[in-house]
């Protein structure tokens, strides 16, 4: 089912991947060895050291068990490896809103958004109103204040 997908830019999935290999290899193995350290001390009751270290531990698996759910369903979709003239996941689209704005947006991955940096998920309400649109196209987005705004469609490339 298409809702069980976590579609992903090579660029977010390797974000992802990177993150889970520093927790793994580097962060992980050092709060183990601080915690096994802290516990050499003594009581464990009193020791700030080692109930730090293992909340930091638990912190850690719980961002690994999270990213490695994230992997589980993933579909690496490459931009470079689409075309055409309509907007599909990956699409790098410049649009005009009604008061007469241009933004340019990259199509990415839930995980990947950055409204600030122009990436939106292609679940988000823009995304998913510019989904297989052309050139041209108008769309109207609602915001959470309950007010609608209109987007047309300027542009569309896959780089």
């Amino acid at each position: 089912m298409i809702d069980d997908v976590n579609y992903m830019t090579p660029e977010g999935f390797k974000k992802i991947a990177d993150e889970m290999e520093f927790l793994a290899r580097i962060e992980r193995p050092k709060t183990v060895q601080e915690v096994s350290d802290a516990a050499a001390q003594g009581d464990r009751s009193e020791n700030a050291e080692y109930i730090y270290g293992k909340k930091r531990l638990r912190e850690i698996d719980r961002r690994l068990n999270f990213l490695s759910s994230r992997l589980k369903n993933v579909q690496v979709v490459d931009p470079k490896t689409q075309s055409g003239d309509k907007v599909f996941f990956g699409a790098t689209v410049v649009t005009e809103d009604e008061d007469g704005n241009t933004r340019t947006w990259r199509i990415v991955g839930v995980d990947e958004t950055e409204p600030s940096e122009g990436k939106i998920s292609w679940r988000s309400p823009l995304g998913r109103v510019l989904m297989k649109r052309r050139v041209g196209d108008t769309v109207t987005v609602q915001k959470p204040t309950g007010d609608a705004i209109e987007h047309t469609l300027l542009e569309i490339r896959y780089e």
